[in-house]
């Protein structure tokens, strides 16, 4: 009987967690929505500026893999 009850304490401990986590995700969630406009400020010469550069990292990642 014991067993069976550590068993269901174990079920409700694992049962809270993940609604936990689900609040968490709505919680981010919203933070992510208001955070919206405020990348609608970029302008069109932001949006089409090249934003890749090759660094002296990047260029050391290509010559590690060889590509």
């Amino acid at each position: 009987m014991a067993d069976e009850n550590r068993a269901l304490d174990r079920r409700g401990f694992l049962t809270a967690l993940g609604v936990g986590a689900g609040a968490a995700a709505a919680g981010v969630a919203g933070a992510a929505v208001s955070a919206g406009p405020a990348a609608a400020a970029e302008t069109a010469d932001e949006k089409t500026k090249s934003r890749y550069r090759e660094t002296d990292h990047v260029k050391a990642y290509y010559r590690v893999n060889r590509y």
